[in-house]
C-alpha cells in the first residue's frame, strides 16, 4: 500500500504585492511569494536562513488575497506542494515547487491600517484538473 500525503503549512511575510492572472475561460489565479525565516544554532553561533515559497490561490479566494494583502503582509498558508516542469529556451529541463493554497490566513500587521486587523481566511476552491499553464 502506497502512502501519499501532500500537505504544507507555511508562515511568513509577502515579498511583493500579489498578482492576479487570467488563464482563460474566466479562471483566475492569484500568486505571491512568502518569505519564511528559520533560525538555528550551529557551532555555538546563532544563524538564520530564509526560504522564498511561491503560492497560487485560485478563483474568488485569490481575489480576496489581492484585496487585503500586499508586500510585507504576514500570512499562514496551508495547501499542497506542486512541482512544475518545463523545458527552458536552451533545451534544459527545469522545475520548481510551489504551494497550491487551500487556506490563507491573514494575520494582523501592526502599524498598517490598510491590512486586516483580525485574522481572516481565504478558503481555497478546487484547483482545475491538470496543469493549466506552466509559469516561467
Amino acid at each position: 500500500m502506497a502512502i501519499e500525503i501532500n500537505s504544507v503549512i507555511i508562515g511568513g511575510n509577502l515579498t511583493r504585492d500579489v498578482e492576479v492572472k487570467e488563464i482563460g475561460a474566466g479562471r483566475r489565479v492569484t500568486t505571491f511569494t512568502v518569505a519564511n525565516n528559520r533560525t538555528y544554532i550551529s557551532n555555538g553561533a546563532k544563524n538564520s536562513d530564509v526560504s522564498y515559497i511561491d503560492v497560487d490561490v485560485w478563483g474568488a479566494n485569490g481575489d480576496n488575497c489581492a484585496k487585503y494583502l500586499k508586500k510585507g503582509s504576514p500570512v499562514v498558508v496551508t495547501g499542497t506542494l506542486k512541482q512544475e516542469r518545463w523545458k527552458a529556451n536552451d533545451g534544459t529541463n527545469r522545475s520548481r515547487f510551489k504551494v497550491v493554497a487551500q487556506n490563507v490566513q491573514f494575520l494582523s500587521f501592526s502599524g498598517n491600517p490598510q491590512t486586516q486587523t483580525e485574522p481572516a481566511y481565504a478558503k481555497q476552491e478546487e484547483a482545475p484538473a491538470g496543469d493549466p499553464v506552466p509559469w516561467e
